[in-house]
């Protein structure tokens, strides 16, 4: 089973300190959420994940499998089997979706596609766009170019169910999405989650998607500290008195 596993982990951006000490599990085949307000570094804990070269660890380690990956480059990270999806996706003119997630796609897994057929991905994007409710046209628009909000969400879903990581960040990947929207969403990860066993930390504010997911643990982050943990109750109990009843407990 993949682990990721944060330790004792300092971090920040230009000189200011943002995580002060997270400890954090990550294990496929699981969903872990973690939630907290606005400037509590939950963000902040996903850029130091994927290695964003803005940040820095002032101390502790970031280990995937037990071994550190910390002297590894963003693309060495997403070989290892990590994913991002980003708050907020990028837009890439020219570069059509089917292009983009092809070229990921073999550069990920460049030994298990030698023999793997255009064809042969095109129908695997194609069924990845269905499970997003998505017409098959997207895969020939340019990257995010023209999506809704809700769309450059759900396109980002499709990447993770085509690049098929261990472990999945997702940063608030509910914000701006309407409520069906919610649900397509909500409802892919957990078939991502049971078909193919990758791990997920759902960022988020609202327990709105957790409610779909169900997460196996939910961690509470504030001012760069992981403060709670616990199941879903958690998350039930943030959504009915909020996070400054937790802090003052």
């Amino acid at each position: 089973m993949t682990i990721l596993e944060l330790r004792d982990v300092w971090a920040g951006i230009e000189g200011k300190t943002i995580l002060k000490g997270v400890d954090l599990l990550v294990k496929g085949g699981e969903i872990a959420a973690l939630m907290g307000p606005n400037g509590s570094g939950k963000s902040t804990t996903a850029q130091v994940i994927m290695g964003h070269p803005k940040y820095s660890v002032e101390r502790g380690d970031i280990l995937l499998d037990g071994e550190s990956i910390l002297e590894l480059s963003p693309d060495q990270r997403a070989k290892r089997g990590l994913f991002l999806a980003f708050q907020y996706p990028l837009e890439i003119s020219g570069v059509t979706m089917a292009n983009f997630l092809r070229r990921a796609y073999l550069s990920i897994h460049e030994e298990s596609t030698k023999k793997l057929t255009v064809s042969e991905f095109h129908k695997i994007l194609v069924e990845n766009f269905k499970l997003l409710q998505m017409d098959e046209t997207f895969t020939k628009r340019y990257l995010n170019e023209g999506f809704s909000g809700g769309e450059k969400k759900r396109s980002e879903i499709v990447q993770l169910a085509t690049l098929s990581p261990r472990i999945a960040i997702l940063d608030e990947t509910d914000s701006g999405l309407d409520i069906d929207s919610v649900r397509i969403v909500a409802e892919a990860i957990r078939q991502i989650n049971r078909e193919k066993g990758t791990g997920f930390l759902v960022i988020t504010h609202y327990a709105r998607i957790l409610n779909y997911l169900r997460p196996d643990v939910v961690h509470v982050m504030s001012d760069g500290r992981i403060i709670a943990s616990g199941g879903f109750e958690l998350a039930e109990e943030l959504e009915k008195k909020g996070y400054a009843a937790l802090n003052s407990s």
